[in-house]
């Protein structure tokens, strides 16, 4: 594949990058690090991560609440892949190929229940959810064959907490060796005590990557979220990387130290409710309550977040205010961010689309729920880019929408990352290594 040249155009402060090797994982540790544009526009390049990357790496699909019960099923789709993830009716989690064995037809779409079978709509073919041929219409002008031999083709499916992951590839590494040192770093969470509220998908005009870089930093937070800068510590977050994971660890209910060193409690608090109100089930605008002797915002806020728990029954007092109200970010190789708190899991991923100019951009959530709690009845939909999801997030959106054009300019070569934005650059790291390059 063809790269744009790196002496096509000189990014301020860098160096003569002639005749060197643009990579991700950079070329003069002095500079910045270069990743090429090539890989958010290029179809060659895609066609290399549709070869090496999505049909061998694990993917987030779905939530156990979507395939609970005996016949549950969802269907995942990454690019032309299809994967359904049924629970069989002998209660056991599988997922196959979404491909009849005849003719390849598509066998389920979207999700649902009550499957005692797995039947193509074509032909009528049909197939235990155990992945077993049990019926061909007009068989005897096939011939003679096995139905061993036309089983479903199987993939690999797992579960971490109330997710699942899949993967097509049936001698890739098991889920708990890929997650590496995420679960321990998570052990204070309960992640099975999480229910799932819902799963929305968008279709977005964007590389998947562009998507899955901008939950991948605090950076931009400066950016377009200055309404945010209340009550996030947005500069002095810790970041930490595995091989192909990475995390960081987000204050919230501290203002940002851009906002200097005078903060008013009421400005954490006023920001924190127009942006996350809801988590104390509050309407933004809400005054702060009086501040107790030795109390701060975080305090009040840390407090407000018990008590709207324990309304719907969870306990969460034995966190302190520190963890009560900050946030840890995770970012999965390849795709998926899955930001934790004490009351939520969010789970935010991109698919990657039919070209290289549009993914699918998928928003997943969790509420904390009592212990033993019954599985719950998710919504799960397709959205338009224009739905409002709240104002950050409508923020977010808004950036996914025009930075694919920008890419295509034919005098941008590369993009320049800062040490700022590891995780962003250990996920070329990886691309580099899954890639080839």
């Amino acid at each position: 594949m063809a790269t744009k040249k790196s002496d096509s155009v000189s990014p301020p402060a860098a160096p003569d990058f002639e005749g060197l090797a643009i990579t991700a994982s950079g070329v003069n540790r002095d500079g910045p690090t270069l990743v090429p544009v090539d890989r958010y526009i290029s179809p060659e390049w895609m066609a290399i991560e549709h070869d090496k990357v999505w049909p061998h790496a694990w993917q987030v699909a779905c939530s156990v609440d979507h395939v609970a019960e005996p016949g549950d099923f969802f269907e995942y789709r990454a690019g032309w892949l299809s994967i359904i993830v049924i629970r069989g009716v002998d209660g056991t989690l599988r997922a196959f190929q979404n491909a009849c064995r005849h003719r390849g037809n598509s066998i389920c779409q979207g999700s649902g229940s009550g499957l005692d079978e797995l039947r193509c709509p074509y032909h009528r073919w049909a197939w235990t959810t155990e992945g077993q041929l049990r019926e061909v219409p007009n068989r005897k002008g096939f011939g003679q064959f096995d139905n061993d031999d036309f089983a479903l083709i199987p993939a690999q499916v797992d579960t971490w907490g109330r997710i699942v992951f899949v993967n097509l590839d049936t001698e890739a590494m098991p889920l708990a060796e890929w997650l590496e040192g995420v679960p321990d770093d998570l052990s204070w969470c309960p992640v099975d005590d999480y229910r799932c509220d819902a799963l929305v998908v968008s279709a977005m005009p964007a590389n998947w990557k562009v998507v899955v870089e901008g939950f991948s930093e605090t950076y931009h937070v400066q950016g377009i979220h200055r309404e945010m800068l209340g009550h996030i510590d947005d500069v002095d977050a810790p970041q930490k990387l595995w091989h192909r994971h990475g995390v960081s660890y987000q204050n919230y209910g501290v203002p940002s130290p851009r906002l200097g060193r005078n903060v008013k409690p009421e400005t954490v608090w006023d920001t924190w409710m127009n942006n996350m109100g809801q988590r104390l089930g509050v309407e933004p605008g809400t005054p702060m309550p009086d501040l107790g002797e030795g109390q701060t915002a975080r305090d009040l806020i840390a407090q407000g977040l018990v008590d709207h728990a324990a309304e719907r029954g969870v306990d969460i007092s034995m966190h302190d205010t520190v963890r009560l109200t900050a946030m840890s970010q995770y970012n999965l190789f390849p795709n998926a961010t899955v930001l934790v708190m004490p009351d939520m899991i969010s789970v935010l991923a991109a698919r990657p689309g039919l070209t290289p100019d549009d993914c699918q951009f998928v928003m997943m959530s969790f509420r904390r729920a009592a212990p033993d709690a019954p599985r719950s009845q998710p919504v799960t939909a397709e959205i338009d880019s224009d739905t409002d999801l709240g104002f950050v997030m409508n923020q977010d959106v808004a950036i996914m929408k025009t930075a694919q054009r920008g890419l295509h300019q034919p005098g941008l070569a590369h993009l320049a990352l800062s040490a700022e934005e590891c995780r962003v650059i250990n996920l070329h790291r990886n691309l580099d290594e899954w890639c080839g390059s």
